[in-house]
């Protein structure tokens, strides 16, 4: 069954797209990922344009995020001054992102230089989550105890402008979160990431903040910022499709649920491995696919 996506221009298989859907909410429910580093290339492969795919796959992460968040502001693991830091520096950076985006299309340059930037991101955190979750598994093999505590950096921690963070019990400067907003904020937008796979290990060894709040904060900043990127590259860029963003929110709720149960059973030394390995496949697909002539040439000046 083939469903038209009007602001894409092309007609996309139903069952594709809920599966896709599907699957990022799987995943998202097993490694508490907002699933856009997944989701945003798969969309790449199907024949949906970088822009509206960057655009619209937003909506999956807000839907993803509020949910999640609904959980921990019942345990009370959201820590709110470190969240509205982090969301006023994702503001920041998710509207510069936008701004950017808009003047890359312009050029005629966008497309490719979002499909590049998945391939250099993609390879590189695949490539540190293979090696580490191979580090995990051998380890637990040998038997290997491994140190818990969290490492502290004199440079982070030596900044002005300190605060109390009563929730996460630390007492750090507000530079750092701002600055960790701003960064995720703008690849938010330009590459349609919700972030969370890079804020979360940034506000555990960078902040050091305590793993029973990160979760919840993080979520509460993806939650908000999602949804003021979504709105700026609707106004913007009119890059979001409706359709296309309420099948996959259908088959992303869905997933969490379904994947939330997965990750409580399965082992997770070979979850990560595994995840690795399709973050892997996925960076090494996009990259195969630009070494074959485009279907469009990509300029190196802007149109008259």
């Amino acid at each position: 069954m083939q469903i038209y996506l009007p602001i894409a221009e092309i007609s996309v298989s139903l069952p594709i797209l809920f599966g896709l859907g599907l699957m990022v909410g799987i995943l998202s429910g097993m490694f508490g990922v907002g699933g856009g580093f997944i989701l945003t290339p798969l969309l790449f492969l199907i024949g949906i344009p970088a822009t509206v795919a960057v655009g619209t796959q937003a909506s999956l992460i807000v839907a993803s995020s509020f949910s999640g968040l609904q959980a921990h502001l019942r345990r009370k693991t959201v820590d709110f001054l470190m969240g509205w830091l982090l969301l006023a520096g994702g503001l920041v950076g998710s509207a510069a992102g936008v701004q950017l985006f808009r003047y890359l299309t312009t050029l005629g340059q966008i497309e490719l230089i979002i499909k590049l930037s998945y391939v250099l991101l993609l390879g590189i955190i695949g490539a540190l989550m293979f090696i580490e979750a191979l580090s995990a598994i051998r380890r637990r093999r040998a038997g290997t105890r491994v140190s818990t505590k969290r490492k502290h950096y004199k440079l982070v921690h030596g900044l002005p402008l300190k605060m109390k963070f009563r929730a996460s019990n630390i007492y750090i400067s507000a530079i750092p979160p701002f600055v960790i907003g701003v960064a995720v904020g703008a690849l938010s937008a330009v590459m349609g990431v919700g972030g969370g796979f890079l804020m979360v290990p940034a506000m555990i060894y960078l902040l050091g903040m305590p793993t029973k709040t990160v979760i919840g904060t993080s979520l509460f900043q993806i939650t908000f910022m999602a949804s003021f990127t979504s709105v700026l590259h609707a106004v913007e860029n009119q890059t979001v499709d409706l359709v296309l963003g309420l099948l996959l929110i259908i088959g992303g709720v869905i997933g969490a649920q379904i994947g939330a149960r997965l990750g409580q059973k399965l082992d997770a030394e070979m979850l990560r491995f595994l995840l690795a390995t399709m973050v892997l496949a996925i960076s090494v697909k996009v990259a195969t696919e630009l070494l074959f002539t485009p279907s469009e040439i990509y300029l190196l000046t802007p149109l008259n």
